[in-house]
């Protein structure tokens, strides 16, 4: 019972982390690799509201989160922008800008275990016999509740059927009059938030620091590649492979090897199945 609980609430864990990076590429084919650095960053600005400026806790979390959508958005509209297309030019791009700001945090003096944000919900109970904290049960619940939120934005609303049809077919939408560097736009201050949302609900669990930003880049990247990159399904079915792994690999052998487990998963899905669970890329070739 405890690998199953423990099993399932990794798994929502990772897809939270992972949800705002596949949104991203899913609509504007652009990898953000400053996803970890966004991530880590929201934590940060949390703290700084909070303890800083000695304002709320909710109050900090919603700044923190604004702050980090509005920061997407502007690498988007001040930098990506002018190379889009580019494919290496946009690796490099994005994951320079979150090397810079995670390394600018470190020599800020965002190191240690000094930086730790106070859980919103103390205690615990049990779920199947298995004794589980309420932190990790409000995270798998908010986790669900942000997946159907998502499901219904981009099925129901104006917005979300544009963002739908860009993702299906760019040339087609853009035809329609949907502005595809607008939703670009949309899409990186989506994908920033989730990262920050993540950051808000995980971030209590441990301490701020520097080198999660790294860890989360690294498994949103697996997640994303092993469920097919611009898969919203994929990337879901994906986490639940790894977080499940993961869990086995903790309780028979050693928590050190969860980030080994999520490396190994992307060079064995690019050796046997390069587009993905659910991935649409390479599929012609490898019919071929």
């Amino acid at each position: 019972m405890d690998i199953l609980v423990y099993g399932i609430i990794n798994s929502v864990t990772l897809s939270l982390l992972s949800l705002g990076f596949t949104l991203v590429y899913s609509i504007s084919r652009l990898p953000n690799f400053a996803h970890g650095a966004l991530y880590i960053t929201t934590g940060y600005f949390i703290w700084l509201f909070l303890n800083g400026l000695g304002l709320n806790y909710p109050l900090s979390i919603i700044l923190g989160i604004a702050l980090t959508s509005l920061i997407g958005a502007m690498m988007y509209r001040l930098i990506l922008i002018r190379i889009r297309g580019m494919e290496i030019s946009e690796i490099i791009a994005t994951y320079a800008i979150g090397l810079a700001i995670i390394e600018g945090l470190r020599w800020g003096g965002l190191r240690g275990t000094t930086f730790t944000l106070p859980s919103f919900a103390s205690g615990s109970r049990d779920i199947l016999g298995v004794s589980v904290d309420d932190q990790r049960l409000l995270v798998v619940v908010i986790g669900f509740a942000v997946f159907v939120l998502l499901y219904l934005f981009v099925h129901l609303t104006r917005n979300g059927l544009a963002l739908r049809g860009i993702a299906q077919d760019e040339r087609a939408a853009m035809m329609l009059g949907i502005d595809s560097d607008r939703m670009a736009v949309v899409s990186f201050a989506m994908g920033s938030s989730l990262a920050g949302l993540s950051a808000a609900l995980i971030l209590p669990l441990g301490n701020i620091v520097v080198e999660a930003g790294y860890n989360v880049l690294v498994f949103s990247i697996a997640v994303s590649v092993i469920g097919g990159l611009g898969s919203w399904t994929g990337a879901i079915i994906a986490s639940f492979i790894i977080g499940f792994a993961q869990i086995l690999t903790e309780k028979f052998l050693s928590a050190h090897f969860q980030m080994v487990i999520a490396l190994l998963a992307i060079i064995i899905t690019l050796l046997i199945k390069p587009s993905g669970i659910l991935g649409r890329q390479k599929e012609l070739e490898e019919r071929v």
